[in-house]
């Protein structure tokens, strides 16, 4: 079970991530993430109807909620996660969606990593152009 402070609970939680955030894509599922300074890690999940019926929909999510707490548990804060099952994921073995999952995960923490330097470079650069003395002219 995902503990409670790590539960995505609002409409705005969910589309700030899913619209301003990184995406990974994988057959089973897609990963949505952003990054949230210091706050605990926050995990939410769309498991649609497409999915399959009800039974087959919850039990997606309690595998996928598996597989995130698991990862919480590496990265306890800074993160906000959105995890999207695709139709794929209900006839999925635990092991399948477990690697999709592993390496979509990879990919958003790459990609994090890479915005992160690219900001600071972009801010150092700045940085060093107010710094510069300009010539009269």
């Amino acid at each position: 079970m995902l503990p409670q402070q790590h539960r995505m609970r609002t409409k705005v939680q969910f589309s700030e991530t899913t619209r301003s955030g990184v995406r990974s894509g994988r057959r089973n599922l897609v990963l949505y993430a952003v990054k949230n300074s210091q706050e605990p890690t926050l995990a939410g999940f769309i498991v649609s109807k497409a999915v399959g019926n009800a039974v087959v929909r919850n039990k997606t999510k309690r595998r996928l909620r598996e597989l995130v707490a698991r990862s919480i548990q590496e990265n306890p804060t800074g993160y906000s996660l959105v995890v999207r099952a695709l139709p794929a994921a209900a006839q999925s073995t635990w092991s399948e969606l477990s690697a999709d999952y592993a390496a979509a995960y990879e990919a958003i923490l790459a990609k994090l990593a890479k915005q992160s330097h690219t900001k600071m470079a972009v801010a150092e650069s700045l940085d060093a152009a107010r710094t510069t003395p300009r010539e009269e002219s």
